[in-house]
């Protein structure tokens, strides 16, 4: 088994989504891939703490505000040159992203790097680093989720609400309706794509793959008790999942779902006397985990900032969204 090395890795992230990403120059291992700068943790170094220090050295920037985010760990095997020398050796490596939001001074190339900023979403550089590439997707996911509130709006508030907020900016929305009859939900799903659709906003359906794949909407949010009989994570398909305990996130981190959510965090209105996480835990369950979480429980926008500071991608919100909306 290989010995594991930690590496610090910056997602350097300007507020348009677009990340900064370098090319490894010749005499490196895996020479011309591209990669998200970073390096070693050292002896007696905190990931951040590396973080900061390899920015510094490769960038020559100060990193002003930054995000703990995922973990991955990545077994890179042995490379080797054309002529058949060895490139890099067969090696371990565990990854802690951050996202840095804030920086002083403007990246620069001392490392005889080639740097090119570019939106995860359509990358024009190539080849990526094997343990890069993942993470371009997750990185596309926005930071606010909403969940659709028809029961206690009811349709012209809601649809009111669901324009404004998509006029403000929403992009990611799951459908949950659990006391709609079947005909009932499609229709109401069936509107809110529709509306989403000139503002290429993404739909989720909750706990109905058919009727996702049916409506073609971009994937399915799964409840903790689907999610703990699923056995592989459906294909085509944007995939989440509601989590509320280490073993829920540890069963979504091995189907490889595309996010959780994780709650609840704070009380809430529907719940107001159910026992919570609060911020400490939710972060303490979040040390190395590999996929994006939303914070969701009680959330209001505010929140947002608390949600990053604690390793969460973002935030989720059923009420607070349609209020401000």
């Amino acid at each position: 088994m290989n010995k594991v090395t930690h590496a610090a890795v910056g997602i350097i992230q300007r507020a348009d989504g677009w990340v900064l990403l370098g090319q490894r120059p010749p005499g490196k291992p895996w020479e011309g891939y591209w990669e998200c700068p970073g390096g070693k943790v050292e002896d007696g170094e905190t990931a951040e703490f590396a973080l900061k220090r390899e920015l510094r050295e490769e960038l020559g920037i100060e990193v002003l505000q930054c995000f703990p985010w995922i973990t991955r760990t990545y077994d890179y095997p042995a490379k080797y040159h054309a002529d058949g020398t060895l490139n890099s050796s067969a090696k371990t490596v565990e990854l802690h992203f951050f996202i840095v939001a804030q920086w002083q001074d403007e990246p620069q190339s001392l490392e005889q790097q080639r740097l090119s900023w570019q939106h995860p979403s359509r990358l024009e550089v190539g080849p990526m680093l094997p343990a890069n590439a993942p993470i371009m997707a997750a990185l596309n996911l926005p930071r606010v989720y909403a969940i659709t509130h028809l029961q206690e709006m009811g349709e012209a508030r809601f649809f009111a609400a669901l324009r404004q907020a998509l006029d403000n900016g929403l992009q990611l929305i799951q459908v949950r309706e659990n006391h709609l009859p079947a005909n009932s939900l499609h229709d109401f799903a069936a509107k809110v794509v529709e509306m989403a659709a000139p503002y290429r906003a993404q739909v989720l359906i909750n706990s109905d793959v058919f009727l996702a794949k049916s409506l073609q909407v971009a994937g399915v949010h799964f409840t903790s008790a689907q999610l703990m009989c699923l056995d592989a994570k459906p294909e085509g398909l944007l995939c989440g999942a509601a989590c509320h305990n280490p073993l829920e996130l540890m069963q979504a981190a091995q189907l490889r779902l595309d996010y959780v959510t994780l709650s609840p965090v704070k009380p809430t209105q529907s719940h107001p006397n159910a026992k919570t996480l609060g911020w400490d835990q939710f972060s303490g369950w979040l040390k190395n985990y590999p996929i994006p979480v939303y914070a969701l429980g009680g959330m209001q926008p505010e929140d947002l900032l608390a949600a990053r500071t604690h390793g969460a991608h973002g935030i989720a919100l059923q009420r607070a969204i349609w209020q401000q909306a």
